[in-house]
């Protein structure tokens, strides 16, 4: 079953959401990174043509470490979806929140970086259709 949001209820799971997208944001850059220097390790290693086993054994920590990271991100994600959240794009730290309007489902859309929930948008027309709450009928 949907759980609806009103905006002061949406607006006050912002404070928790705010460092979590944050983090996830900030994980997926440190993921990006670890995966880049694997691959520069792994050349190194395959440069040498020979048992590098320091090298081999920074991969492994670099592996671990971004399995860590994942796993966060994985437990974040679940939080997210279990308050009925919609995470859409780590990225800009976008989500949407199910509400109602007038008895009909829309999204109550916030990103990072905004003060405050703002905009609404039909559950079909995604951020492209994002208008200012004043406007919702």
């Amino acid at each position: 079953m949907t759980r609806y949001y009103d905006l002061a209820a949406a607006a006050e799971r912002l404070s928790e959401l705010r460092p979590m997208l944050s983090g996830l944001h900030d994980d997926r850059d440190a993921v990006a990174a670890a995966q880049r220097r694997i691959r520069e390790l792994a050349a190194e290693v395959g440069a040498e043509q020979s048992s590098d086993d320091h090298g081999r054994a920074e991969i492994e920590r670099e592996q671990r470490r971004m399995t860590d990271i994942v796993q966060r991100m994985e437990r974040t994600v679940r939080q997210i979806d279990a308050w009925g959240i919609s995470l859409r794009d780590i990225s800009s730290g976008l989500v949407d929140f199910p509400a109602l309007a007038s008895g009909r489902p829309i999204w109550l859309c916030w990103k990072l970086g905004e003060d405050e929930i703002e905009y609404w948008h039909e559950l079909d027309a995604g951020i492209a259709g994002r208008k200012p709450l004043i406007e919702l009928e």
